[in-house]
């Protein structure tokens, strides 16, 4: 389709003046919109406003400007219908071609803080998405494009086709179009089931949509014989996996994206120079130091055997000292906020190392989702983090100022490890960790035996439990194993019976209120 005519209304002007441009150039028609029409006309772009065009001045404050016959039949009308074409020419109505148009800035406005209803509700936009739809319906015909990044695709389709697109790159734009006017109309879907009779926040919304874009596909999922590929949430985040730049290294596989989300979250809790490593989704070492080669040293002692060809995370810049460390391994993938050109050069004697590069931020998401048969579980995400002056000391004996340290260390840790979780530390690195299993009691002994096969002594450690313990027997064992403080929720109907068992081995306990459950 030859393009004669273009609209354009753009709230976002990224790249927009340098593409009329080449527009002009082709001959083309432009006819535009307020903001966007006084921009291009500054420019020295010839461009014809909106209601010049409809011979209709905009009228509500600018809320009825393109609902107009003149600007809806030109875009819908089908170039193949005899009788379409008819009607056109008996209005003297003529064909657009062209349609660029992305909307009012409606997640950026209810991003604020201070926005409030009236806010959000300005920030709809009813022309825009109507003649997106409108365009994206008639591809056949119409091009569209909403995204700035795909002006560049538009120049070199009207420079090989002489002015014209093609139908398949019609098509595709037409599916990019009703994806983003789909998404558009879901997060004021999401916002305004969100609100009460009083215009608050509930906790959940009555409808959750749910907009995600194909980032890639995998080679498979968990398993060879399952398919997989990986989405983003078209809710932008900072700091979350989905925005990775991947500097090195082989295709992420759905493992090692799983992985890297789990190492990620739990190294961005810590304030020092820290390192996770992460194997099956649970960290396997853990540590703090001056520096982030000191940790990694540190964390992989934890566990060497588990450690192999794991995920590691640091929430520091990697110099050459870690990656000195860290290549006497064999590892799968190593996130960072940034890696220093010196330990870039040796991680690409090993091109086949995952390096991703990812900036910190301390943001989540506002909903953790899980699927089961029929729906999704749906909760807020586990983001407390409490301090020394929130522990509850319960026992005779006090923890020592270091022992204190080390519990919320502990704590940290035990909250991204798989329940039950029992964490052993000392002087800020773990020393064994057990991890998902039915019995809180099996975790310690495996917390135990993994610190054996390290080489690793528990004697003078502090213990974490993600949940409380049922009975003393728990805390017996890690006691045997060589805790002398531990760290738990307390609310159990027998907290009593083993507060008096912490008292009769003399060792300190403290309580926090509060569970860390990870399934």
């Amino acid at each position: 389709m030859i393009i004669k005519q273009a609209l354009i209304s753009v709230s976002d002007k990224t790249g927009i003046v340098e593409l009329a441009k080449r527009l002009n150039q082709y001959g083309i028609t432009i006819i535009s919109t307020g903001g966007t029409a006084e921009l291009l006309s500054k420019a020295g772009i010839s461009v014809m406003e909106a209601s010049s065009y409809t011979g209709f001045p905009e009228m509500l404050d600018g809320r009825v400007k393109t609902l107009h016959p003149k600007i809806h039949a030109g875009i819908l009308a089908r170039i193949n219908i005899t009788d379409h074409q008819d009607a056109l020419i008996k209005a003297s109505i003529p064909n657009i071609e062209l349609v660029i148009v992305n909307l009012y800035p409606f997640r950026q406005a209810i991003a604020k803080k201070d926005c409030g209803l009236d806010e959000a509700i300005e920030n709809i936009d009813v022309g825009g998405p109507t003649m997106i739809r409108a365009a994206a319906k008639n591809f056949a015909k119409v091009a569209v494009i909403t995204d700035p990044q795909d002006y560049s695709l538009l120049c070199d389709e009207l420079d090989l086709n002489r002015g014209a697109t093609s139908l398949a790159t019609r098509f595709k734009w037409a599916q990019k179009a009703f994806t983003h006017t789909a998404s558009y109309d879901s997060a004021i879907s999401n916002y305004l089931t969100s609100l009460d009779a009083e215009c608050q926040y509930k906790d959940f919304p009555d409808s959750l949509n749910l907009n995600f874009t194909l980032v890639q596909p995998l080679r498979y999922g968990e398993n060879p014989h399952q398919k997989a590929a990986f989405f983003r949430d078209e809710t932008f985040i900072p700091g979350s996996l989905a925005n990775y730049m991947q500097l090195q290294g082989k295709e992420l596989s759905y493992n090692n994206i799983a992985d890297t989300d789990a190492a990620w979250e739990c190294v961005k809790t810590f304030d020092n120079p820290a390192c996770v490593i992460v194997k099956h989704a649970n960290p396997c070492g853990v540590a703090i130091a001056d520096t982030v080669a000191r940790a990694y040293q540190l964390a992989f002692s934890t566990d060497p055997i588990s450690a192999f060809g794991g995920i590691i995370a640091f929430n520091r810049t990697v110099d050459r000292d870690a990656a000195e460390a860290i290549l006497k391994q064999f590892v799968e993938v190593i996130i960072a906020p940034e890696v220093t050109q010196e330990a870039q050069q040796l991680f690409s004697q090993k091109n086949n190392i995952r390096v991703l590069t990812l900036p910190l931020h301390q943001e989540y998401h506002r909903y953790d989702l899980k699927r089961v048969g029929g729906g999704i579980l749906v909760q807020t995400p586990d983001t407390q983090n409490i301090t020394i002056s929130d522990f509850r000391i319960v026992t005779k004996v006090k923890p020592s100022a270091q022992q204190l340290e080390d519990l919320l260390f502990a704590w940290r840790v035990a909250k991204f490890v798989k329940s039950n979780a029992i964490v052993f530390c000392n002087a800020g690195h773990t020393v064994g960790i057990g991890a998902g299993q039915m019995s809180r009691v099996d975790s310690a002994r495996i917390a135990s035996i993994k610190a054996q096969q390290a080489g690793l002594s528990l004697s003078g450690s502090v213990v974490a439990s993600d949940a409380f313990f049922p009975f003393r027997d728990g805390l017996d064992v890690v006691v045997e194993a060589g805790a002398v403080a531990i760290i738990q929720p307390g609310g159990s109907i027998r907290d009593n019976e083993v507060i008096a068992a912490a008292d009769e081995q003399g060792v300190s306990m403290v309580f926090t209120d509060i569970r860390h459950f990870r399934h």
